[in-house]
């Protein structure tokens, strides 16, 4: 048996292969690297979902399409939970929108998730949502609406880079849950849904919000160390280390760091998190000197999202807006599977006497 099922092989997928001894990640043939640097979410969505939608057109189109989406989506903001949370918003917003295996669903999902993060960050602030502007990219007007006024080019591609990035890695919780549930033919919603549910868990996508904590808790460079060694003195997990699959630096740690180098005004904070990064893997390979804890990609994606001014409490549905992506690719991967997933367990219970 094995109860976290590392060890076990699912599925066959043609999106992504997680490598945690090489520390390499590779999407739909890419180097993560490569497509942070060079790709909009409109080609990454456009990568992944080749093959298994029809009519899902160029990446042009894909921009196109995926403003309509957004402009229907936004006529269900009326609808979100007001003081519930952004994540509880999200998931909200995404059960209002039909529920089959469909293009138009998928879209709809990817779009759903731009339009019902911000929009749920505007209210939490006090404020009205803003609508679409179906020109824009998706990190364009995803940025505008959470803020009411423009992104810079800079700042687009910085959430491009990031959406890009965390858009599929392997069959992670969230993902193998969204492939489970595709099995049962419930539809690309109720994957997308599932999915969420198991992100928001702070085992899988929760950390970025607490390394920001952290910095801040820290403050200056000069306190790095005595702040560390009493946090692994009282036991105490040090958030953006560490990682269930990578052995190695995780791959995504550095092109988000150099996404957000890109951005005028950061290399203050970023000359901060590279001291602190400097000072914990000196403190953990002292205190662990057999068990690899290296940097993770949550490390340089609470620098990148503050950088780009998004509020810690959305941070996990800003990691859904990448990662629906992959939910929607490896449920329509597994629909096409035809197989209901259905493992085995083993009983240890009590067994009644025989008669």
């Amino acid at each position: 048996m094995d109860s976290g099922l590392e060890n076990i092989i699912a599925a066959e997928t043609i999106l992504s292969d997680a490598d945690g001894k090489a520390g390499r990640l590779i999407i739909r043939g890419w180097l993560v690297e490569e497509l942070a640097a060079t790709k909009r979410y409109e080609e990454g969505l456009h990568l992944l979902w080749t093959g298994f939608f029809d009519a899902l057109g160029d990446p042009d189109s894909v921009q196109r399409s995926l403003g309509e989406a957004r402009v229907s989506a936004f006529g269900k903001v009326g609808s979100l939970p007001r003081d519930a949370g952004v994540v509880a918003a999200l998931r909200t917003g995404w059960s209002l929108l039909e529920d089959d295996e469909s293009l138009d669903t998928a879209l709809s999902l990817a779009a759903g998730a731009a339009v019902f993060t911000a929009a749920a960050v505007r209210i939490a602030r006090g404020q009205a949502p803003v609508a679409p502007d179906p020109s824009l990219s998706q990190s364009a007007d995803m940025l505008r609406m959470m803020r009411g006024e423009p992104a810079t080019e800079a700042e687009a591609r910085a959430l491009d880079a990031y959406l890009c990035t965390v858009s599929d890695h392997g069959l992670n919780a969230s993902t193998f849950a969204a492939r489970v549930i595709a099995s049962t033919r419930a539809g690309l919603g109720s994957a997308a849904i599932g999915g969420l549910s198991a992100l928001k868990g702070p085992l899988h996508g929760g950390a970025p919000g607490p390394v920001l904590d952290m910095l801040d808790e820290i403050g200056a460079p000069e306190a790095a160390e005595r702040w560390i060694d009493a946090a692994l003195g009282r036991g105490e997990r040090l958030m953006g280390f560490g990682h269930r699959v990578y052995r190695v630096r995780d791959p995504r740690a550095d092109a988000l760091k150099t996404a957000v180098a890109k951005l005028p005004g950061t290399s203050g904070r970023i000359g901060f998190a590279e001291h602190i990064e400097t000072v914990v893997l000196e403190r953990l390979a002292q205190k662990y000197p057999d068990r690899p804890l290296e940097t993770n990609v949550e490390f340089y994606t609470a620098v990148l999202l503050e950088a780009l001014e998004i509020p810690r409490d959305a941070f996990t549905a800003i990691f859904a807006t990448g990662r629906v992506l992959g939910w929607i690719a490896h449920a329509s991967e597994q629909i096409a599977e035809k197989r209901l997933v259905r493992p085995k367990s083993i009983y240890r219970g009590p067994v009644p006497e025989a008669a």
